[in-house]
């Protein structure tokens, strides 16, 4: 049975800033880290809603353009322009969203970081707080890549991780061929060695020796 001393978990009596090196184990190396690139993160955020955006803001604009060139917006009682005026700032939401993605993005874009250890992937992101988030390699189903039309101008990609957990995104990653293939091989032999110890495999593995015939 392992055995640990009894100041384990004694308080370091330091506030720690959620940094990958405030969470790495004893012994845990990091094989890659990396973040995404500032231009085409920035970019990506404000093309994600633009469209949304810009027909919401279209049509509510419509309304309230004719209101005021009308006169109607004068001619009703306070009450009513009160409940106008508040109904349309909800209705905007999604404009308030797309404005404040792209308000927060460098700020967001600072905290984001990614680093691949001998153990896991360690996700470090927020916008006012920091979320940690890991990924055991033995929790990885699926590793795909996707680079589209904006992504290849700036030979950027984003690699999507998917498991049991939460799916989680690398977004805007340069060299995206080189680490999702990278990062595929490294889940491969890390689960290998979990399902097939060194210890139980023999010298010589005839693997797969049937023919299909179908």
């Amino acid at each position: 049975m392992a055995k640990f001393d009894e100041n384990y978990f004694k308080p370091s009596g330091t506030m720690q800033q959620n940094r990958i090196e405030d969470i790495l184990c004893a012994d845990e190396q990091v094989l890659w880290r990396g973040k995404p690139k500032k231009a085409a993160f920035i970019i990506a955020k404000i093309l994600r809603m633009l469209p949304v955006a810009l027909i919401w803001l279209l049509f509510d604009g419509t309304f309230i353009g004719i209101m005021i060139v009308t006169g109607a917006f004068l001619e009703m009682p306070p009450p009513m322009i009160v409940f106008i005026v508040v109904f349309f700032l909800f209705h905007l939401c999604p404009v308030w969203i797309w404005l404040s993605g792209i308000l927060t993005a460098n700020r967001e874009h600072k905290n984001i970081e990614y680093a691949f250890t001998n153990t896991r992937i360690i996700i470090r992101s927020g916008v006012v707080g920091i979320d940690v988030n890991s990924i055991y390699y033995s929790e990885i189903t699926g590793v795909n890549l996707r680079v589209g039309l904006i992504d290849r101008m700036l030979k950027v990609g984003d690699i999507y991780i998917s498991g049991a957990f939460k799916s989680q995104v690398l977004w805007d990653i340069t060299d995206p061929y080189l680490i999702s293939s990278r990062l595929q091989k490294i889940a491969h032999d890390i689960k290998t060695d979990i399902d097939f110890p060194n210890a139980y495999r023999p010298e010589e593995n005839p693997g797969f020796g049937t023919k299909y015939k179908g």
